[in-house]
């Protein structure tokens, strides 16, 4: 079987690869409605980020569930490394999933 040359390979791109462990990672935070809120959000903007964005979401999903959620709801105020473009869009999207999806969902 002959090996395809690195430059004739069709695949995923890195940005794909990227992004798809974002949406991942996002939509599988531990509870469930983080998971709405940010995998929501991951699935409908992701693909609309700069790269710096995607490494400010990136940051922030790195931060623990329970911390991100309060910053995201507003009941804890947002540290300010944390505070930015990318934070504000996932709090706007968050009144978004509440109402799309039920007040019973996304806070």
């Amino acid at each position: 079987m002959a090996l395809i040359p690195p430059a004739l390979y069709i695949g995923p791109s890195m940005d794909d690869l990227r992004l798809k462990k974002l949406r991942y990672r996002a939509a599988h935070r531990g509870f469930r409605e983080a998971d709405i809120i940010i995998g929501g959000f991951a699935d409908k903007h992701l693909h609309e980020l700069s790269e710096a964005q995607l490494d400010e979401f990136e940051r922030l999903i790195d931060q623990p569930d329970q911390d991100l959620y309060a910053w995201i709801i507003g009941r804890e105020p947002i540290p300010e490394e944390f505070a930015g473009e990318v934070m504000d869009l996932i709090r706007s999207f968050r009144f978004f999933a509440h109402t799309t999806l039920g007040a019973d969902r996304g806070a």
